[in-house]
């Protein structure tokens, strides 16, 4: 009885159907592979649930009648629309055509706007750039080498070999054409008809000039030019440095006709920033603001983090070129010049605060970096550029900072070129020598004076040379390049900019906004002209001070 009750209670509880199943509600699996009963969590089938309407949705037929027009189908509409492209031959070639004495007109306009340092040029990436420089007037077209030369030609194993084109038969018209081109070459040189750089020429006495040294060389490797390039490349507004003593001799006219030249960096705009201007009396200043502007927009600065002079107006400038530029996120402005023109201490004046290492040194920066003004500007230091294909010598790079005193083995040579430039006045009354014949006797007196003596009381001239040109480089020895006269009609006034070159489709925001830069840049440089600027108070006389 109790097996009984035990196996009735077991049958009625746990009985399996033949067919496998456990019964009393249990779930069922999918019955074929199609099938979505059965799939989901907790299941052990392949195929989800998802998976298998995918697969129906793709086994979906229209139902048409006995003429082959759909009835039903399910994802589309009953009502098919005929819809027909329209024919147009714009489908089929360019959509910006341009006839080719609009073209020429193009580029008339260009080449006259690309001149002028006051045009602003917006949405540059819809102008053709490619159709701006005429390929006939400048570098020749690329030789489509596969037209002239075929590769089955050239490489295949049925390939031709064709005698090469000399310009001579034999080797003894070979060397008659290589004496006529030397000849040539040397009567050139000689008439300065060639100029070659890298030639080296023999005195009137036939002695040849030494060789270069490495030391005058600063600023000049690839190395540096790469960095400067970088900066460029990122750069949206270019600030050109410049020493308010010496502007013309620490210009770049090479980045400048550089940034012209290149199609893609001409809507680069570029401002010119005389920095120093408490070293020069305040009507040099206002001279060469005048001159310059006339180029580029200039501003005048004095680099101090408590007391800068320039400050407002050139941040006012830049973010008027932020609001000008509202399709991108942030703008860079990139601060590039000669060596110890003072880049890293504009950026330390316009942050007020150290965040850029300076020295009163050449070379202090050695590679470029960002330094974040606000949350649309970002200012980029470059390390100094020396342009070396200039007439500049020695003693030129010497007196413009690119060179560092300390590492001079022979200082005195560039001694007389200072006693030249600066007025005997100033000399006096900064080493207390009242009279001298020549450089080398006032370097003796200053020597004498500083107690710089070496072994048996001569005086050390090398030492006293370096005191006088470190004197020069820090300001302390008053001097400055003249400025140019200014013609009667720069007199009258300020010389205000162009109008702002904008597209046929530009936005009234973007012409307001470009004509406001420009405007101000006029503006700013000519309240500059009228306002008291910071100038070395007791460095000058009366004469300088006119």
């Amino acid at each position: 009885g109790r097996g009984a009750r035990g196996g009735g209670g077991g049958g009625g509880g746990g009985s399996k159907s033949p067919g496998g199943v456990s019964g009393g509600g249990a779930k069922k699996g999918p019955t074929h592979s199609l099938s979505t009963d059965g799939r989901g969590k907790g299941t052990t089938s392949m195929r989800s649930a998802a998976t298998v309407r995918r697969l129906l949705m793709y086994k979906q037929k229209p139902t048409r009648d006995a003429k082959g027009k759909i009835l039903k189908q399910d994802l589309q509409s009953k009502e098919l629309p005929s819809t027909r492209i329209v024919p147009d031959r714009r489908w089929f070639g360019n959509t910006r055509v341009i006839g080719q004495k609009q073209l020429t007109e193009f580029r008339d306009e260009m080449a006259n706007k690309s001149k002028d340092g006051y045009t602003v040029l917006i949405k540059q990436k819809k102008l053709p750039l490619s159709l701006l420089a005429d390929p006939e007037k400048g570098r020749a077209r690329r030789v489509n080498l596969l037209g002239t030369s075929p590769f089955t030609e050239t490489f295949s194993a049925s390939r031709r070999q064709k005698r090469p084109k000399l310009a001579t038969d034999d080797l003894a018209a070979m060397a008659a054409r290589a004496t006529a081109e030397d000849a040539a070459y040397s009567e050139g040189t000689e008439a300065g008809a060639i100029q070659d750089r890298d030639l080296v020429r023999e005195n009137d006495d036939g002695v040849r000039n030494e060789v270069k040294g490495s030391l005058f060389e600063k600023g000049q490797s690839k190395r540096i030019w790469g960095e400067l390039y970088k900066v460029v490349d990122s750069s949206d507004v270019i600030v050109q440095v410049l020493d308010a003593r010496d502007p013309m001799g620490t210009r770049c006219l090479h980045l400048e006709q550089h940034l012209k030249r290149d199609a893609m960096k001409r809507h680069k705009h570029v401002i010119l920033l005389l920095n120093k201007v408490d070293l020069v009396p305040a009507w040099v200043t206002k001279r060469w603001l005048h001159t310059l502007s006339r180029e580029y927009p200039t501003l005048a600065f004095h680099a101090s983090v408590t007391n800068p002079f320039g400050k407002g107006a050139l941040l006012s400038l830049l973010r008027q070129f932020s609001r000008l530029r509202m399709d991108k996120q942030n703008i860079s402005v990139g601060f590039v010049g000669y060596p110890n023109v003072g880049k890293s201490s504009v950026i330390n004046a316009l942050r007020t605060k150290k965040v850029c290492v300076t020295a009163p040194i050449p070379g202090e920066t050695k590679v470029w970096q960002y330094v974040n003004l606000t949350k649309r500007i970002f200012l980029i230091d470059c390390p100094g550029v020396v342009y070396h294909d200039t007439t500049d010598t020695d003693t030129d790079a010497v007196l413009k900072g690119v060179v560092r005193i300390s590492n001079l083995e022979d200082a005195w040579e560039h001694i007389p070129d200072v006693v030249a430039r600066v007025k005997p006045d100033y000399l006096r009354r900064a080493y207390k020598v009242q009279s001298w014949e020549s450089p080398e006797d006032f370097l003796q007196q200053v020597a004498r004076i500083n107690g710089r003596l070496l072994k048996g009381g001569e005086p050390d001239l090398n030492t006293a040379a370096k005191t006088v040109l470190w004197d020069w480089q820090r300001g302390r020895i008053p001097f400055f390049a003249p400025p140019p006269p200014l013609p009667e009609h720069m007199r009258r006034g300020f010389a205000n900019g162009g109008k702002a070159q904008l597209p046929e489709d530009a936005a009234d925001a973007e012409v307001d906004a470009a004509q406001a830069f420009i405007d101000g840049a006029a503006m700013a440089a000519m309240k500059q002209v009228g306002r008291r600027m910071p100038a070395a108070r007791g460095l000058f006389d009366e004469e300088d001070m006119r």
